[in-house]
């Protein structure tokens, strides 16, 4: 059996953090690794003209508030596959929160935004603020509009920097 994903060593080489990709840039489906199958499963179809951005993933080895592994786009011009995996650093977090799984009330999902460490044509990105206004906010548009038609109800709460996007994954490593 292959080994678990979500298992994998949070770091990587030159104080990186691991990114899983799960759904790769360009991708009209939102793609879900499923750790007890070792296998990736289709979890929806995307609104119709939305594909992802850039690749899409979670860093293994980290638990957030919605039990799932904390939530990572990956900020390259180019595209993988599922199953890779990525040394990144952070540029910052997207602050989200949303209608919680189960139960009732809301809870924190935020959004990664890493980069990683072999995008030479991206070494002088060091903040999420080093991207264009126009550029945050189309990514937070992205992220509101492929929860649309779903019953989330996610909300944009703001942005923070690689120091907070840092504290989050040491914050939520699994023991």
């Amino acid at each position: 059996m292959s080994p678990d994903l979500t298992r994998l060593p949070l770091r990587g080489k030159k104080d990186s953090f691991h990114v899983v990709v799960e759904s790769p840039r360009g991708s009209t489906v939102k793609l879900k690794y499923e750790p007890e199958l070792g296998i990736f499963t289709v979890g929806r179809p995307l609104t119709q003209g939305l594909r992802y951005p850039f690749d899409w993933g979670f860093i293994p080895s980290t638990k957030g508030p919605d039990g799932d592994p904390l939530d990572a786009l990956v900020y390259w011009d180019l595209a993988t596959w599922p199953g890779v995996v990525i040394p990144c650093r952070p540029l910052g977090v997207l602050l989200v929160d949303e209608k919680k799984k189960r139960g009732k009330g809301r809870e924190r999902n935020d959004r990664l935004l890493m980069v990683p460490v072999a995008a030479l044509r991206a070494e002088h990105l060091r903040n999420h603020e080093d991207l264009s206004r126009r550029e945050r906010d189309e990514l937070q548009h992205f992220f509101l509009t492929v929860v649309a038609f779903t019953d989330k109800d996610a909300r944009i709460l703001g942005w923070k920097g690689p120091a907070e996007a840092e504290k989050l994954i040491l914050e939520h490593q699994l023991g």
